[in-house]
């Protein structure tokens, strides 16, 4: 995978992506579909974004036993996406079990799915993580763990705050995927993210790629701040 800057779609219907989409001229874009999105419009979403050339991020975090998380990504794994994610805490077995599915589900001739796990959310502070979900150690330790039994299990990469990035670089090695959200401009407001950085610090700190959501999907003029973050991601510019 290259460094994109993967877009959020984050939208209810098909009739509102198709709207912010067709400001992009003919830009092929890395793209983001959600629980939201997916659960609404269901596999049809991801077909017509294949049909227009985009790149598909499947952000549905499965948490399950393995088995059943086995079956979900065989299942997934048809749809012919880029990208899928779990949940870390779902364990190692559930993780070489997502792998197992989607090898198993995956069409002969085609490359599998990456898959990345999930650590921490972007929206999980310090003080969450040890008084919610009764954490004692650093967020730092925490992610960097995690992201251990991920490579263990032979998935591609992790989701993460930049902050995390440099020391899960330190211990696992850059070819381990780093795709980090909570991507904002100076001037945007942080919403219901806690751990954020613009696009230049995380390329600063060896992000693999950035998600960013509503510093574009809000913008009055989507196609203009897209450019402007992927030069600072970028600096020649050239598109994911």
């Amino acid at each position: 995978m290259n460094k994109p800057l993967i877009i959020a779609l984050d939208f209810s219907t098909k009739q509102e992506v198709q709207t912010f989409l067709s400001k992009f001229e003919r830009e092929r874009l890395f793209v983001k579909v959600g629980m939201e999105l997916f659960y609404k419009e269901g596999p049809s979403i991801l077909s017509f974004l294949k049909e227009h050339e985009h790149q598909i991020f499947l952000d549905l975090k499965l948490h399950d036993i393995p088995n059943t998380v086995k079956q979900g990504m065989k299942s997934l794994a048809s749809y012919g996406v880029d990208l899928v994610n779990v949940h870390a805490l779902g364990g190692t077995q559930m993780m070489e079990a997502a792998i197992e599915g989607l090898d198993a589900g995956t069409q002969s001739g085609m490359k599998r799915p990456h898959c990345i796990a999930v650590t921490q959310l972007t929206s999980t502070s310090d003080t969450m993580l040890h008084e919610e979900q009764l954490v004692l150690q650093p967020m730092e330790n925490v992610v960097t763990h995690y992201a251990s039994l991920a490579k263990k299990s032979g998935l591609d990469g992790v989701v993460c705050s930049t902050h995390e990035v440099p020391r899960i670089r330190k211990k696992i090695g850059d070819s381990f995927l780093t795709v980090t959200p909570g991507i904002r401009l100076e001037t945007d407001s942080m919403d219901d993210q806690i751990r954020v950085a613009t696009p230049k610090v995380a390329k600063e700190k060896g992000s693999s790629a950035i998600v960013v959501g509503r510093s574009i999907t809000r913008s009055a003029e989507p196609l203009k701040v897209y450019k402007d973050m992927l030069l600072q991601w970028n600096e020649e510019g050239v598109t994911s």
